[in-house]
């Protein structure tokens, strides 16, 4: 089999079978299918496309390029989520204790931050000592103690993803249905979960910025879910303005805090109570996901999903009194406010503005190497359909650094859209895919 030939057939829009994708894969992991080859396939997809089953096959042989963590240890059905990435994303840090309180395990690989949208593991790091480079035994160990802990992903799950992933973004093939989806679901199958909930996000600050592109994704990857008798599923959500109201990683990790404490906004509590309904559901907790939800929302209530994060920070390294007193996490030195100049509505929130913003004032990566300021970060006072009192706070900024702020406030001003009528809110479950 010669690579020149799959290239060859994919550029004339033929379909590639199993074995001719695992060839390459196989091939390029090894290094011995050069990147100038494996970048022409990609600009083949790209512009040819890929059927249903040949993206399966395309996430199997990404999933199985590396090793494939084995959970057969935890007890239970175990449930994983993903969310394809947006501004203000705080949900794993309420979801995953809150499902893990109902007694279904919780076990959960996450990444870090890059860009402006935020990462899991950076905003958890706001707890002095809280570690995720914990052990694959220590990983399923906290699983079957307390139902619930959160690793980083390895180097060894999924390795051909990350040498693809790297050269399709220096050569403009990101953007491919199938080539997000395989990226995606290869890793999510490889952390070894027995259902899978996914969060596709649709809007300003999304990858996806439209209803019909996020469905589509969605639909792709519940399909490769089901083909590898994972049980999947779907939630498109709205991300034409943040989620919740705080962006930025300990300023997150207060609105979580809040949330699981029965308070928090009301988009952030909708998503989480949506996306849980079904994991809890999945694991069979409960007979249908309105009853699934009826128990998630007693447990916020009750203080046990507070208490259940509680028990996780703790059992990685933090201490639970920070979860109690969040005074303790990290604060920023500075504040400047951002307000209305008359009577007005806010009629939209461009999300990756906000994300930039917050990117600007040190909470967020530009390269993997960058260090980033925990404290820093923005509140929204203000968002889509709210209406605006001459004077009104509509943003406050909170950073360490005079002229960083300066460019963070220009950014979350050109964020800001106002009108002088009244305006509806924006829908925040678009669809469900199953």
């Amino acid at each position: 089999m010669l690579m020149v030939d799959i290239i060859r057939k994919k550029r004339d829009g033929q379909r590639l079978t199993k074995e001719e994708i695992d060839f390459f894969i196989n091939g390029y992991v090894k290094g011995n299918i050069p990147d100038y080859q494996v970048s022409a396939l990609m600009m083949a997809i790209y512009f040819k496309g890929m059927d249903d089953e040949e993206t399966a096959d395309l996430t199997k042989a990404m999933l199985y390029s590396g090793e494939k963590l084995d959970l057969s240890a935890i007890k239970g059905f175990k449930v994983d989520k993903h969310s394809t990435g947006g501004v203000g994303d705080k949900t794993s840090l309420v979801l995953t204790p809150m499902v893990a309180s109902l007694g279904v395990p919780v076990a959960k690989m996450s990444g870090r931050g890059l860009g402006h949208t935020g990462g899991t593991i950076d905003k958890l790091e706001s707890f002095k000592g809280f570690s995720t480079s914990i052990t694959n035994e220590q990983f399923i160990h906290n699983v079957n103690t307390i139902g619930i802990s959160i690793m980083g992903q390895t180097k060894d799950l999924a390795p051909a993803d990350k040498l693809l992933y790297a050269l399709r973004d220096v050569t403009a093939t990101v953007d491919n249905m199938s080539l997000i989806a395989s990226s995606i679901m290869s890793k999510k199958l490889a952390a070894g979960a027995d259902g899978i909930v996914l969060d596709v996000k649709s809007g300003s600050g999304a990858f996806m910025k439209t209803d019909e592109d996020a469905t589509l994704l969605a639909k792709k990857m519940v399909d490769i879910g089901k083909r590898a008798n994972v049980r999947t599923m779907a939630v498109i959500s709205d991300m034409d303005q943040p989620l919740g109201r705080a962006v930025g990683n300990s300023m997150e990790v207060k609105e979580a805090i809040k949330t699981l404490s029965g308070e928090g906004p009301d988009d952030l509590r909708e998503l989480c109570l949506t996306l849980g309904s079904y994991m809890v559901w999945f694991a069979g907790k409960a007979g249908s996901c309105e009853e699934a939800r009826s128990l998630l929302e007693e447990q916020l209530s009750n203080g046990k999903a507070l208490e259940k994060f509680a028990d996780f920070i703790e059992a990685q390294g933090g201490s639970r009194e920070e979860v109690y007193n969040t005074d303790t996490l990290p604060k920023a030195s500075k504040s400047r406010i951002l307000t209305a100049d008359k009577d007005c509505y806010v009629s939209s929130i461009m999300s990756e503005d906000v994300g930039v913003a917050s990117l600007l004032l040190g909470g967020g990566r530009r390269s993997k190497e960058d260090v980033i300021d925990l404290s820093v970060g923005i509140y929204l006072h203000k968002k889509v359909g709210e209406k605006c009192a001459k004077g009104d706070k509509v943003a406050t900024l909170y950073g360490n650094d005079e002229t960083k702020m300066d460019e963070a406030f220009k950014r979350i001003s050109q964020a800001y859209d106002f009108s002088d009528d009244p305006v509806s809110k924006n829908k925040l479950i678009k669809g469900i895919v199953e």
